[in-house]
């Protein structure tokens, strides 16, 4: 196929947070595989942007993360991008088609990919289809806009590259080659490759999270993860508080790393070993087995932190996503496995357009698992070979937790504040979170398990000069940078601008963080403080209420004294209210319009004096 298909190529361009944008991405590849292109797949970064003005066809698929900002993997390409000297016209042989994944729960909805799209268009690329926009609240998800706009682009596609003469578009009927190829290795083979395999950022052949070496490489990253301890895992929650929120303290020490206010802990979860049991008990997998993978395209690279060779309960514990919710292509696959007629019929029926509201209520709205949709489907269970494991489940992904200490605080030791994510669905079960559930039944006595660890820099960015006064709207977990930032300036000075802080959650005595640290500070002067705890009284209390009470204050703060405004949490409602109380603001106590409120808001936004990191 790939001799008939020279000279067809397709560049596909992901940018990616959470990995949706990476799965639609190679659902375009396998598309173009069975039309007979040859497709490239990389997320921005891995791309030679000095390469694009020589492409003739590509197509983005990127989606909006933060508020409003490009994923990780686009950062490098995105700001080449923007660059103000690139000539109008170095494009104009570029014929490129834009997919937006995004949430329009958020006020700045698929931004990147609507900047992305115009900004090609500044340079004179053309487009093929209209810019296609995804969006999570969709009744029926991303694929609402996704499946609709991916037959408008295969229609333009073929127009640019028709099928070679006498071919078909392949079936989806047949089942496609698995990514990679397995060899299964006796203990002979395992022990050559062993010693073959490259030492990597750690001077090891592998990364497991119980690896007890100490060595680190010069620069820690996702590349090159610091296998870091939990030096203290305390609950911050009463015992009777319906949720469990850990304050989790992780050694640094050696790892030649620092942050900084703001800045983000990336941890790269395991699964807990008897989900992983679970799982390798119904497939009958060998936990023992030794296995090393190699290519079977050429465009699709192997795993870059997976060891070669591994057994397959490092892959079960340490690699897969066995715990997440199965991606749509799950069920395509799946579809080809099975040799029940009726177990293919509704598996091939949640991979039609018809079949999606279906699919969203047996799968995607009570969070089902890999394991309880394999359970749900036997037939087709006991037919999967370690292959195809690797096409059905996705990666672990890493998690981001905001930073909850200061470094001057706390010498080489970083701290997050971490709700224990668990709740009921229709389902038997509870859903639980597997990073947040995995960490919680570690503490300090488990030294033999090493978390690989990272910072990412700056998620918010807080003022340089400590006379800047500052609000900081953090109700629950969201408190967490703020924390970071009171223990920084409180260790840098004894004085500095007005430091405020709106603090909320539902008890005063069940789950009031760091009660002990903020009192005496704000009895000293240097922390002004305001609560709001909303199950104390019989009328709920909430920080946009404590806000709204106190609206000279804030009013004077910002447009007299420059203060910036900060807020983080949950992203359902609470962003929207503290948004419309802080434009009543400007409008009672700034006398403004509301068309100049908005403005003003807006400005506010642009000059990064009001900044905000919410999370669903």
């Amino acid at each position: 196929m790939e001799d008939e298909s020279e000279g067809r190529k397709l560049l596909v361009l992901y940018g990616s947070q959470t990995g949706a944008a990476e799965e639609v991405a190679e659902r375009i590849g396998r598309e173009a595989r069975r039309r007979f292109i040859v497709p490239n797949v990389l997320a921005m970064d891995d791309y030679n942007i000095v390469n694009l003005i020589e492409e003739n066809l590509v197509i983005f698929v990127c989606a909006t993360t933060g508020d409003g900002e490009e994923p990780d993997n686009m950062k490098v390409f995105w700001k080449f991008l923007l660059r103000k000297n690139l000539p109008s016209h170095c494009l104009q042989s570029l014929t490129y088609a834009v997919l937006g994944l995004g949430d329009s729960s958020y006020p700045k909805f698929n931004f990147i990919a609507k900047k992305l799209f115009k900004r090609l268009a500044q340079l004179g690329a053309q487009e093929l289809v209209a810019l296609g926009l995804a969006d999570d609240q969709h009744d029926l998800g991303p694929d609402a806009v996704i499946d609709p706009w991916l037959k408008k682009l295969w229609e333009k596609i073929l127009e640019i590259i028709p099928l070679p003469v006498g071919k078909e578009i392949i079936s989806s009927s047949i089942k496609p080659l698995p990514r990679y190829k397995v060899t299964i290795l006796s203990d002979k083979d395992s022990h050559n490759e062993l010693t073959k395999a490259d030492a990597g950022c750690n001077g090891k052949t592998d990364i497991p999270h119980n690896n007890v070496n100490d060595e680190v490489g010069s620069t820690v990253s996702k590349d090159c993860p610091y296998l870091s301890t939990i030096v203290e895992n305390e609950r911050v929650t009463t015992p009777d508080h319906f949720q469990d929120v850990r304050l989790i303290t992780f050694d640094l020490t050696s790892s030649g790393t620092s942050y900084s206010p703001g800045d983000v802990l990336m941890i790269q979860p395991s699964n807990l070993s008897d989900v992983a049991d679970e799982f390798i008990n119904y497939l009958g997998l060998n936990p023992n087995q030794k296995i090393l993978l190699s290519q079977n395209y050429p465009d699709i690279s192997l795993p870059k932190h997976l060891p070669q060779p591994c057994t397959v309960k490092h892959l079960v514990e340490n690699y897969w996503d066995i715990q997440g919710v199965p991606r749509r292509y799950f069920f395509e696959l799946l579809s080809h496995l099975t040799d029940s007629e009726l177990e293919e019929e509704k598996l091939q029926e949640f991979n039609t357009a018809e079949g999606q509201e279906e699919l969203y209520s047996y799968c995607y709205r009570p969070r089902r698992t890999t394991l309880e949709v394999l359970e749900d489907f036997p037939h087709a269970s006991k037919n999967i070979t370690l292959e195809y494991l690797f096409d059905l489940i996705s990666p672990l992904k890493p998690r981001a937790f905001s930073i909850a200490s200061s470094i001057k605080a706390h010498p080489n030791k970083v701290q997050i504040l971490m709700a224990v994510v668990k709740y009921k669905t229709n389902l038997y079960k509870p859903r639980v979170g597997v990073c947040s559930t995995w960490l919680a039944s570690l503490d300090e006595r488990m030294k033999n398990v090493r978390i690989p660890v990272w910072i990412k820099k700056a998620t918010i960015s807080f003022p340089k000069t400590l006379e800047t006064p500052v609000i900081m709207i953090g109700p629950g977990t969201g408190c967490a940078p703020f924390r970071s930032f009171i223990e920084e300036r409180t260790c840098e000075c004894n004085q500095g601008g007005e430091c405020v802080l709106f603090f909320g959650s539902r008890s005063r005595h069940k789950d009031y963080f760091f009660e002990q640290e903020w009192l005496p500070l704000q009895n000293d002067g240097r922390l002004t403080l305001f609560t709001a705890f909303s199950r104390d009284q019989e009328n709920k209390i909430y920080v946009q209420h404590r806000l709204k009470e106190n609206n000279a204050f804030v009013w004077d703060l910002i447009e007299r004294q420059g203060a910036w405004c900060f807020l983080a949490g949950n992203s359902k409602q609470m962003p929207s209210d503290v948004s419309d109380v802080l434009q009543e603001i400007f409008t009672r106590e700034g006398k403004l319009t509301e068309e100049q409120a908005e403005g003003y808001f807006k400005q506010l936004i642009r000059t990064k004096r009001y900044q905000r990191e919410t999370w669903a």
